[in-house]
């Protein structure tokens, strides 16, 4: 297959990619890794009349852990950040999800803010910045804005970026102390796309009692999906058995899974709720270890 016809501009400053979004808003797609977009178009599923190639603009990659958190330029690629350890310390929940991502030839091309803003609901990074907090940075010729990583995914491969804006910068917070994370995902291969996937973060108080856990998941909603109300009633306890049982029947009972080709709704129910369970342990336990 090939892609519809279409213009070519490779942007040479950030000025002029947000000034050509603003000329031909949603006709005009960004390039930057392509992995998404490329096939796509190759199917013509996405026909933009315009492609504007951002990937010259250096100042959109990078991370810059100097501060209180951790930020990241959107054209920061996956690889990057694989091979960082500095940002892996800060940031370990990303430790266990990278490597799920797809095949290194994908994560050396591949962009944190290109996938952010194809927002596909059973991709990994959407359920980490949910589950972290993270904050995205929007830019467009009229000014830039935030929002919450929650607030960003409104819909199935949608988001709160508007016609003439682009993602621009994502932060996450450094890892607490006292504080242990896991991700966890069913694929039929490895580098397939999750059947289901959870992102859980726990902070213990002194006597090693959860203080707040964090829970997202991906592959079981038309957005990522935030279970971290659900499980309040571990606040204050230990990770017993009862605990992770209750966790676990919890979340079950509070996504909705639409079920594909791979799985049945049901399935995905369930295996949303054994990797609850097993990632709840292993970020309690790595969180004891972490006191």
């Amino acid at each position: 297959m090939k892609p519809a016809p279409f213009k070519y501009i490779a942007a040479s400053s950030l000025d002029q990619a947000l000034a050509l979004k603003a000329e031909y808003g949603e006709e005009a797609r960004f390039l930057a890794g392509g992995q998404s977009l490329i096939p796509a178009m190759n199917f013509r599923l996405a026909r933009p009349a315009v492609l504007i190639d951002i990937n010259g603009l250096a100042d959109l990659a990078g991370i810059d852990g100097s501060g209180a958190e951790i930020r990241v330029g959107a054209l920061t690629r996956y690889h990057v950040l694989e091979h960082n350890q500095d940002f892996l310390k800060a940031c370990p929940l990303f430790a266990d999800a990278l490597p799920h991502i797809a095949h290194p030839q994908i994560r050396n091309r591949g962009t944190i803010g290109g996938n952010l803003s194809h927002a596909d609901p059973a991709s990994e990074l959407p359920a980490l910045a949910v589950a972290m907090g993270a904050r995205m940075q929007v830019r467009s010729s009229r000014g830039k804005r935030e929002l919450a990583a929650s607030d960003f995914f409104v819909g199935l491969l949608s988001t709160d970026i508007k016609s003439d804006e682009m993602l621009v910068e994502v932060t996450f917070p450094k890892q607490a102390l006292r504080s242990g994370s896991c991700f966890m995902e069913i694929a039929r291969r490895r580098g397939d796309f999750a059947i289901a996937g959870v992102a859980a973060i726990v902070t213990l108080d002194p006597d090693h009692r959860c203080s707040d856990i964090r829970l997202a998941l991906c592959g079981v909603g038309e957005t990522p999906v935030d279970a971290s109300g659900v499980l309040a009633s571990l606040v204050g306890r230990t990770c017993t058995d009862e605990a992770l049982d209750e966790a676990a029947i919890a979340v079950n009972e509070a996504i909705e899974p639409s079920g594909n080709v791979h799985a049945s709704a049901d399935y995905q129910r369930h295996v949303a709720g054994v990797l609850t369970r097993r990632a709840i342990t292993t970020a309690y336990r790595r969180a004891g270890h972490a006191a």
